[in-house]
């Protein structure tokens, strides 16, 4: 089927691990030499993830997010609390981000200040906070694209072509 699409097949065989990874730091320094003008703890948009990812043959990841760029629910590094512990797995030749995922808070309390940092109410929270306060763990959770993982696998041009039944401003049912 890929080679229908006329997918290059040998870009998908040479990923093996082990994987590329910048700190946020290293991708933003690579991003910023490419004219594009992201301030220190902003968020990479979609043509900063291309740009960035064009120079790599297989997937890189970027970990050590700042923490306004990631949810109230990852933990931040204790070894630099600016930053999270949370990594982003960026697919190569232009495609971007796949997968982000990160560990979370796992304590009541930490949860609560973050929270609170965030500028929302822990009352609208409180089911959340429950499971710290009733035997949370250390744990961390990803999200995966399935629609972007299709897009890159593929070699697709827009997501639009990953996608079964696409939104758009003329069809918002299937």
């Amino acid at each position: 089927e890929l080679t229908f699409l006329k997918r290059d097949l040998k870009k998908l065989e040479n990923i093996e691990p082990p994987f590329y990874r910048l700190s946020y730091d290293e991708a933003l320094e690579i991003i910023n030499k490419k004219e594009f003008n992201v301030e220190w703890g902003d968020d990479f948009g979609a043509d900063e993830e291309r740009a960035l990812t064009k120079e790599f043959d297989k997937p890189l990841f970027v970990y050590g997010f700042p923490e306004k760029t990631k949810a109230f629910y990852h933990k931040n590094d204790p070894n630099r609390p600016e930053v999270t512990l949370s990594a982003d797995l960026l697919a190569p030749e232009g495609y971007g981000e796949i997968i982000g995922g990160g560990e979370r808070i796992a304590d009541a309390k930490e949860l609560i200040d973050k929270i609170k940092r965030f500028g929302l109410d822990p009352k609208d929270y409180e089911w959340y906070i429950d499971l710290r306060r009733y035997g949370s763990v250390p744990h961390s959770g990803f999200g995966l694209g399935m629609d972007r993982l299709v897009m890159w696998i593929c070699g697709l041009d827009h997501i639009m072509d990953a996608i079964p039944f696409p939104r758009t401003i003329r069809r918002v049912y299937p």
